[in-house]
């Protein structure tokens, strides 16, 4: 499973302002499959499917309290399972779709709420999430729009911090991405029964790309 937070830029990842640049490009796929009559999915959260991309930007655009103009408002993060864990995960482009939703709801958010080390849940991370389809570039895969503020909008987390679970100083929590990677893979595991072989694991790739101690 290859997860990755792309950096804010000037371009669709432009986060010090409206989420509406991002939503839109969620979206891009949408209209092409509709013409061709083929299956779409709308965006979802926690508990809802088929969000209208208009409630999105108005909820992740008003979940912005006491956050400065130049501050970060949102972050992106793509989900995109290998070849083998999609076939895991259905045989058919609308069970690949439905797991995929299964999975970021059930692992995915969970393990990144925890990941801040504040105590926070599921429950409390504001998000949207979007399916694509398009196979051009990489398999079946999810785009995900997460507020900057936690769902009562007073707390601040941010999945690109360098802190690491720091207990002192005006900064407390953080957020290791090394361990969601590891957990959120575990979680696959457990949700699919998928078999994982030492090759595919994380912690193998990134020490065949970083070395060991």
């Amino acid at each position: 499973m290859n997860i990755d937070f792309p950096p804010p830029s000037n371009g669709v990842y432009n986060n010090a302002g409206s989420s509406r640049q991002l939503a839109n490009y969620c979206e891009h796929e949408d209209l092409q499959r509709m013409e061709q009559g083929i299956y779409t999915e709308g965006f979802f959260n926690l508990t809802d499917d088929n969000v209208y991309k208009s409630h999105v930007i108005k909820d992740i655009d008003g979940n912005i309290g006491q956050l400065l103009k130049t501050d970060a408002k949102f972050y992106a993060v793509h989900v995109s399972p290998s070849e083998k864990e999609l076939q895991a995960m259905g045989s058919t482009e609308q069970e690949q779709a439905e797991a995929m939703k299964r999975y970021i709801r059930e692992v995915f958010i969970p393990e990144y709420a925890k990941n801040f080390n504040k105590g926070l849940s599921a429950e409390n991370i504001k998000f949207y999430g979007k399916i694509h389809f398009d196979r051009n570039c990489l398999n079946i895969h999810c785009h995900l729009i997460v507020s900057r503020k936690d769902q009562s909008n007073k707390v601040k987390i941010s999945p690109l911090t360098n802190h690491r679970n720091t207990q002192k100083g005006v900064i407390t929590g953080g957020f290791d991405r090394i361990a969601l990677f590891e957990n959120v893979e575990k979680g696959f595991d457990n949700l699919f029964g998928y078999n994982r072989q030492l090759p595919e694991t994380f912690e193998y790739c990134n020490t065949m790309k970083n070395g060991t101690v």
